[in-house]
């Protein structure tokens, strides 16, 4: 494969996590406090519509082309001549998937817990955001770390591989 294409492919698995990364924190830094002084009817029914909303494909393109895009670029390093950069990828890609797992064990079954309840009066509006808002937001602080580590790892391979060639750049074959 051209260094082109794998400079392509590498820039887009950084964008791509970067992005996911992103969403997470965002979320956690403007939609979690904003989202802590409504009512629980309102509480609930914004999440509501929060979950209709993510569940969209671009989102999905991103989230999940992301470690898709991470491993490529990983097996492309790992052919290459610099195992130390390869190894940087790697874990960024582990760290990228145990954010997934997380999204996916934890944070998805308590949007669709969310979703099925189905409150009809206040106290159970009540129960239902008590069930939901910390476990949720405990949690999504939790794959934020894991998505911004691995957006970590993957912003020091340019250093990484600047030092291991001497700072200078392979010419074109």
């Amino acid at each position: 494969m051209s260094r082109d294409r794998a400079t392509l492919i590498f820039g887009a698995a950084v964008v791509t996590a970067g992005l996911a990364a992103g969403l997470f924190f965002g979320y956690a830094c403007t939609v979690v406090p904003a989202l802590g002084d409504l009512d629980d009817r309102t509480f609930v029914e914004v999440m509501d519509k929060i979950n209709d909303a993510v569940y969209n494909p671009v989102f999905f393109a991103v989230l999940l082309g992301a470690p898709v895009l991470i491993a490529v670029a990983a097996v492309q390093q790992r052919r290459g001549e610099n195992p130390d950069v390869a190894r940087w990828t790697w874990a960024a890609l582990a760290l990228y998937v145990a954010g997934l797992i997380v999204t996916m064990a934890v944070n998805v079954p308590l949007t669709d817990d969310l979703v099925a309840a189905q409150p009809r009066n206040v106290s159970e509006f009540a129960a239902v955001r008590e069930n939901f808002e910390d476990p949720f937001n405990a949690w999504n602080i939790v794959r934020t770390i894991l998505h911004t580590a691995a957006v970590a790892c993957l912003a020091v391979i340019p250093r990484r591989a600047a030092q291991d060639t001497g700072g200078t750049r392979t010419p074109r074959r």
